[in-house]
């Protein structure tokens, strides 16, 4: 089952580019957002069940954008993503909620559900 996407991500021009990528492979992306209250708005609205969040989000954090989605146990995944190599980022990911982590230049279908079927499998462990 592809799962139902949320992108979010302060470039505006990032989010069309993400969103014809990725439906274009075959993702159900229902919805984009720029910004964290947007974010938070449109996954209580339309249940996606991973949202992609860009680690920086301008002035505000893609990693508190990650544990407010989480939170709560509404069985939300929340991958990452950043233009950022994730050598940079690594504790700062390795302490979010996120289910991982995908570089903007590797984002696609197979990446995203090659992340969550690790995901799942360490989960079942």
């Amino acid at each position: 089952m592809t799962p139902d996407l949320l992108i979010v991500d302060d470039n505006l021009q990032f989010l069309a580019v993400a969103r014809r990528l990725l439906e274009g492979e075959g993702m159900n992306v229902v919805g984009v957002a720029s910004t964290s209250a947007d974010a938070l708005r449109y996954a209580n609205e339309l249940h996606p069940d991973v949202a992609l969040v860009d680690v920086d989000l301008g002035e505000e954090s893609g990693f508190d954008l990650a544990r407010q989605l989480t939170e709560g146990g509404k069985g939300r995944r929340v991958i990452l993503i950043s233009a950022y190599p994730a050598q940079d980022l690594e504790d700062l990911i390795e302490m979010s909620p996120a289910a991982g982590f995908l570089p903007k230049s590797q984002l696609s279908a197979r990446a995203i559900l090659d992340l969550l079927a690790l995901t799942d499998d360490h989960d079942a462990r």
